[in-house]
């Protein structure tokens, strides 16, 4: 058996995979690239959790690629993804490093491991104009219908899944042979949080973020020129926090609803995880309780005997 091209570290929100993915990396002398669709772009810190200071260990900085890389209101989708990718993966081979991608977006994860080749999906007047007056829940619903590859769990406002269906009606009418993408022999590794330990650890992190200003960088952006509809495609703390800021929901509102709704996006991508596993990805999930050199230790332990085999 081929030694391990890549290791790729998830799990869900709050799950504390990006510390141990830069404690990981530190060990091995390697670097980051990230697995995240919204950490993509600049000034979109606090709400989407980058938390660079976890890049940071024992005073060393961990390289990462793919974080800062575009403008807030562009819409970078999975394909950029997967060709950004690939650039920033050889750019680390080339230097005889290991490299760790590491995330909780399953589409990203999913187009890299799985050896997906995706394409710039064009945009479908006609249909978008078919969907423009269905509900979310009726979109989601046409969304499940389809087999290929998507990312449900980012799904969280009309605009978003008309997106998404639109990409998968493109992709409904390409042969399975179009696709391909460089094969990587993969070791997998998921962060397994309990249930009530994330959902503490989610709450507890809201609350730090609003006290660190989340919601004064939603007010810089509208100042610089994001749209708020822009904002609000984002989802989730970009979401609440903008209908909040226009006058759309009370504080008690937006952080009810937006508590509840980051805690259904973890189980969410817990779903996608144990799907990716039904899709034939192994995944060595790790107690996100146990020490960070234990789970270290897991990992080496892994990657050693691959070599024995």
């Amino acid at each position: 058996m081929p030694l391990y091209d890549l290791i790729a570290i998830l799990g869900p929100t709050a799950s504390g995979k990006t510390p141990f993915a830069a404690a990981l990396a530190n060990k091995l002398d390697t670097e980051i690239i990230s697995a995240d669709s919204r950490q993509v772009y600049r000034g979109m810190d606090l709400g989407t959790g980058k938390d660079l200071e976890d890049y940071v260990v024992n005073g060393k900085h961990i390289p990462y690629h793919l974080i800062d890389i575009v403008d807030p209101g562009y819409k970078y989708n999975v394909f950029e993804y997967q060709r950004d990718f690939l650039h920033a993966y050889e750019d680390i081979k080339q230097r005889g490093k290991l490299p760790i991608v590491c995330g909780g977006t399953g589409m990203y994860l999913e187009s890299v491991l799985r050896g997906y080749r995706l394409f710039d999906v064009p945009q479908n007047p006609e249909l978008r104009a078919s969907l423009a007056d269905k509900s979310l829940t009726e979109l989601t619903t046409i969304l499940r219908q389809y087999k290929i590859l998507h990312n449900n769990t980012d799904v969280d406002t009309t605009r978003r899944a008309i997106r998404a269906i639109e990409i998968e009606e493109y992709y409904s009418h390409l042969d399975a042979e179009q696709r391909s993408f460089p094969s990587l022999n993969s070791l997998v590794i998921g962060i397994n949080i309990d249930r009530e330990l994330r959902r503490e650890k989610i709450t507890k992190r809201l609350k730090q973020r609003l006290e660190d200003g989340m919601l004064k960088e939603i007010k810089t952006l509208i100042r610089h020129g994001v749209h708020p509809d822009d904002l609000i495609y984002y989802g989730l703390e970009y979401k609440y926090l903008t209908l909040h800021v226009i006058g759309q929901l009370s504080f008690k509102e937006m952080f009810t609803q937006l508590e509840i709704a980051i805690h259904q996006f973890a189980k969410r991508q817990m779903t996608w995880f144990r799907g990716m596993e039904r899709r034939g990805i192994t995944i060595h999930w790790i107690d996100a309780n146990i020490t960070t050199e234990e789970k270290i230790d897991r990992v080496c332990s892994l990657l050693n005997r691959s070599e024995r085999l």
